[in-house]
């Protein structure tokens, strides 16, 4: 027997197999992504085609004159194009940390607001709409963001104080999860007037109904920061699969690469929380299904995760702002709503193939 017919009676042809999957998935992912912008776009009130798409975006990037109306220009490119970017933006941002936290944390339960960043986003947010914190220097999104560290930053102190065990971290994120939860409902509910009561918890439930080119800007910058940050330590990740000493034993400084991917996650979220609100359940179900498909190696899982949650979340506010047109549903409900029996199904299929 050759020794090539006896590495495929190995199953040495596997790797090549999944290599060709990933293509596979990668072209599928980067012809979807942009026709699901497209036509994500034209779904509305108005009547705009892709063409009309096109041409509008081809104008403003400078290359042809666009025919559209100037209202109709002004739908494509200010109104509908900064919402269904951003969407794509923050489910690609939410599903690698999802991703990565889950394996980080070994925790199949993890996903970008264990570790409280979601509710310090809310308390820094409510503060600045209830209180006034700031003065009127700070936004919305800027007191998001504020909260959303500060969240983090206690995360980090307690369990460094109980010792920066993974389970420890967990819990520390539970705790500053609940504390800062509390004192949002405290806020809310001592400060606040109905309709103030009401945009805040819209808002809180996660909307994309105020993007714009600055929120997109923002949020991809650092959502491409954080994916390269997080690809550099792929192999990294995968050692992390066996435990905290199996990498140790295998030349990983543990705590170094742990601070630094949370640090990464934390600040991803943050910048996502602080631009869309709270969506939940992205982060939990996407990584899960991304394996099902690309296996558990990272350097695969990561790019296949964020075209896989980008896509993902375009279509469920597409749905969630036409489903009751005028009317317009939270996107955190609709992904609440699809996430928890796909998240089921997720793990059946799971403990059937285990």
């Amino acid at each position: 027997m050759s020794t090539a017919a006896r590495e495929r009676a190995r199953g040495g042809w596997r790797p090549a197999r999944g290599a060709w999957r990933t293509a596979l998935l990668w072209a599928a992912g980067l012809v979807a992504l942009p026709l699901s912008v497209a036509v994500a776009v034209t779904i509305g009130p108005a009547d705009i085609s892709v063409p009309d798409v096109w041409a509008a975006v081809a104008a403003h990037l400078g290359w042809g004159g666009a025919e559209l109306t100037p209202l109709r220009d002004g739908i494509v490119w200010n109104l509908r194009m900064p919402r269904t970017l951003l969407a794509g933006v923050c489910g690609a941002g939410l599903a690698v940390c999802g991703a990565v936290l889950q394996s980080l944390l070994r925790n199949p339960l993890a996903d970008p607001f264990v570790l409280g960043v979601s509710s310090g986003a809310s308390t820094g947010a409510v503060a600045v709409v209830v209180l006034g914190v700031g003065g009127g220097a700070l936004s919305v999104s800027g007191g998001a963001f504020v909260g959303a560290l500060c969240a983090f930053g206690l995360v980090l102190l307690l369990s460094q104080a109980l010792g920066a065990t993974t389970d420890r971290v967990v819990l520390s994120g539970v705790a500053a999860m609940q504390l800062f939860s509390s004192l949002t409902s405290f806020v809310i509910l001592t400060a606040a007037d109905a309709e103030t009561t009401r945009g805040v918890l819209f808002w809180l439930l996660g909307s994309l109904s105020g993007a714009d080119w600055t929120d997109v800007a923002v949020c991809a910058t650092v959502l491409a920061v954080a994916l390269a940050v997080c690809l550099s330590q792929a192999h990294t990740l995968d050692a992390f699969a066996f435990g905290q000493d199996a990498a140790a034993a295998l030349g990983v400084h543990v705590i170094r690469v742990r601070l630094l991917l949370l640090c990464t996650t934390a600040l991803l979220t943050a910048a996502l929380v602080s631009a869309a609100g709270a969506i939940g359940f992205v982060g939990l179900t996407l990584p899960h299904a991304a394996r099902l498909l690309v296996g558990p190696r990272h350097a695969r899982l990561l790019p296949v995760t964020a075209l896989t949650g980008a896509v993902f979340l375009i279509w469920v506010d597409t749905l969630a702002r036409t489903l009751l047109d005028p009317q317009e549903v939270p996107v955190g409900v609709v992904t609440s709503l699809i996430g928890v029996p796909a998240f089921v199904a997720v793990l059946y299929r799971t403990r059937r193939a285990g």
